[in-house]
């Protein structure tokens, strides 16, 4: 059955809306194509409707669905995963506006409105969107009140409030489902890992090519301490760490060796807890040396103290750890490590390989050695900054004997080759170094600005060590943090928004809103389950408290929905008139005459009379008075007290049948 044209043009402009507010969040991340197709579909539609022309036949509806099918496959290689089914189901729903006739065909829109919406949820569940899923889910649940309206086309307001106050019925019990519905181990559902980029740090490091990434305020990872926090000096997060060096590019090792003995630790233990930003990397940050993480049975230790994933970081991801910022170790290093951390490519930057033959001569101890290469930093005139000039092929060369001006790779690079030009075991380590301590959330903020990269040398009856020589030649660096740093290469203009405090305190307590939303929503695994449920005063809540729990909580839920419901669906009598004619129905049914439900109030005055002979009288003056102000003269305020004594005479008069 197809539906009159003006409501059916009413029904598609509230599909439309609903399905345009839940595809608009997947425009940015999937291919132009997919959204040219959609919008191409919904005019189309469109102009169907308006000119009431005929739709699309069977035979181009399917060649539709064969190219949207096909160009998924050319475009995802798969039709499985977040990406490629949020894009063919898009495909399709565009498909399903151009066969719609009848209500079921609105109404299954609508649902995979729903659908697209919830896929929207899936990819991104960042805070500042939450306003708009709510609103988009009222706006879907507004569209499938009013296509399924009979007649006449509901009116906007009407449906708005509608589904508003269903919306609202629905939330105690989603967030009873939420707090109570049992937690299970890892994610609720497998998707395959999105392939997207993020900015972080890489693998590989090529002093000369100015990265962006130190000039990006994106947010890296969040730390809160557990009690003691170290110093600003010794704030290095450990991430990548290269050993493979071909005159110009620093890489990860390409052989792993087995994990070493561990080191022995020294100074203070700290205990923290990390949530790291997705970066799509194998590899989680630390405080320099790790001794001990949970909350990731897949993460391991690499033999140069990295820890690593076995998939790449795609979502939030939290982890706790001890970690150490100094060690000692008197075990020789093995003989095929040492061989890895000396290498040096031959042929290239002979005039450092040159340099360090001439320090080695006058410095054969290998800490004199190191105190060397430091101090020739600072005595030639080294420069530290964010904008250096490139470097040719020989970088480390160019960087010490013509430009000498960088930041911690340039430094990071040369003081290792200059290391291992020496004989000394060395590597470079690049990470972040520092952070913000965002005062309203109470935990620390490393972002993309506090990269930093440093060296580790070996050194005999010590371990490895960790010297940044960045440190040496501007250790105001250091203790400075990333906003300062950026706002030093700032325009003049822009500078006051660096120094007004309210700024600081809007982004602190914004960063410290996402941070809550992380860890009490997103992360809100069965542990913190748990132990909400035990600060309720449910010690070792388990399947059967929580079954029990659960349905304790339906069970008042569905009593508060009825009543609730009952009150919105049972007609209220609000007309002071018309309550009066109840009570003199009522005190006719107390006669034993009671009123049908269709008779009207002329016919039943005459059925009264013909069965109460003897209140004639009453019956006819309480129904004409009823009758003039209700259908006469509706616009003179009745005397409703008179016809309430009038109602009470009549209950009250002894009647003989």
């Amino acid at each position: 059955m197809t539906e009159s044209p003006r409501l059916g043009l009413s029904r598609l402009r509230w599909t439309l809306a609903a399905l345009g507010a839940a595809w608009l969040p997947h425009v940015a991340h999937v291919p132009l194509w997919v959204s040219a197709g959609v919008v191409a579909a919904a005019l189309w539609r469109l102009v169907i409707a308006h000119r009431q022309a005929r739709l699309p036949g069977r035979v181009l509806r399917l060649a539709g669905a064969g190219l949207a099918l096909g160009g998924v496959l050319l475009t995802y290689r798969t039709i499985n995963g977040l990406d490629a089914g949020t894009a063919l189901l898009a495909l399709m729903a565009a498909l399903k506006l151009l066969e719609t006739r009848a209500l079921r065909d609105y109404v299954l829109l609508v649902l995979l409105a729903y659908f697209l919406l919830l896929a929207a949820i899936l990819h991104d569940q960042s805070l500042w969107l939450l306003p708009y899923y709510a609103l988009s889910a009222w706006l879907s649940t507004t569209a499938l009140c009013a296509v399924t309206s009979t007649g006449a086309s509901l009116p906007w307001r009407r449906a708005l409030g509608m589904s508003g106050r269903m919306l609202a019925f629905s939330l105690p019990l989603a967030v009873m489902l939420f707090l109570l519905f049992p937690r299970v181990p890892g994610p609720f559902w497998a998707l395959p890992s999105s392939a997207r980029s993020v900015s972080g740090l890489a693998d590989e490091m090529t002093p000369g090519d100015v990265s962006e990434l130190t000039l990006s305020d994106a947010p890296a990872f969040r730390v809160r301490f557990r009690g003691a926090v170290p110093p600003p000096i010794e704030r290095y997060w450990r991430g990548p760490v290269l050993h493979d060096f071909d005159g110009a590019t620093w890489r990860s090792a390409r052989t792993q060796f087995l994990p070493t003995q561990p080191p022995g630790f020294s100074g203070p233990a700290y205990a923290y807890r990390v949530l790291l930003e997705p970066n799509n990397r194998r590899w989680l940050f630390a405080l320099d040396l790790p001794a001990r993480w949970s909350g990731d049975q897949t993460a391991f230790q690499a033999y140069d103290y990295q820890l690593l994933l076995a998939n790449p970081v795609t979502q939030p991801l939290s982890y706790e750890l001890t970690s150490y910022t100094r060690q000692r170790s008197t075990s020789p290093l093995p003989l095929s490590v040492r061989r890895v951390e000396t290498r040096l490519p031959a042929g290239r930057n002979p005039r450092t390989q040159a340099l360090a033959a001439e320090l080695r001569g006058t410095h054969p101890d290998d800490r004199d050695y190191v105190r060397a290469v430091l101090d020739l930093f600072v005595r030639q005139g080294f420069v530290y900054t964010l904008t250096p000039p490139r470097l040719n092929r020989d970088s480390v060369d160019d960087f010490l004997f013509h430009t000498r001006s960088g930041f911690c790779e340039h430094y990071a690079s040369a003081f290792t080759t200059l290391m291992r030009a020496a004989g000394i075991p060395a590597r470079v380590v690049t990470g972040y170094q520092g952070g913000v301590y965002n005062r309203v959330g109470g935990y620390w903020y490393i972002g993309q600005a506090d990269a930093h990269a440093w060296s580790e040398v070996w050194l005999e009856g010590s371990g490895w060590q960790r010297v940044d020589p960045t440190a040496v030649v501007a250790p105001e660096q250091l203790e400075r943090s990333a906003e300062l740093t950026l706002a030093q290469d700032a325009a003049a203009a822009d500078r006051w928004l660096g120094a007004a405090e309210w700024l600081h305190n809007l982004g602190f307590a914004w960063d410290a809103a996402n941070m809550w939303w992380r860890e009490q929503v997103l992360e809100f695994d069965r542990f913190r389950q748990r132990a909400l449920l035990e600060r309720l005063g449910i010690p070792d809540p388990d399947w059967q408290i929580l079954g029990l729990l659960l349905a304790a909580g339906m069970t008042v839920f569905l009593v508060w929905i009825t009543l609730a419901l009952r009150r919105e669906l049972v007609p209220k009598s609000r007309d002071p008139l018309l309550a009066v004619y109840q009570r003199f129905c009522r005190a006719a049914a107390h006669h034993g005459v009671a009123r049908r439900p269709a008779e009207g109030p002329v016919d039943f005055a005459a059925r009264l009379k013909t069965a109460l002979p003897g209140a004639r009288v009453v019956i006819d003056e309480f129904t004409g008075e009823f009758v003039r102000a209700r259908y006469l003269v509706p616009g003179d305020a009745p005397d409703l007290a008179r016809l309430r004594k009038r109602a009470r005479a009549f209950r009250r008069l002894r009647i003989r049948r």
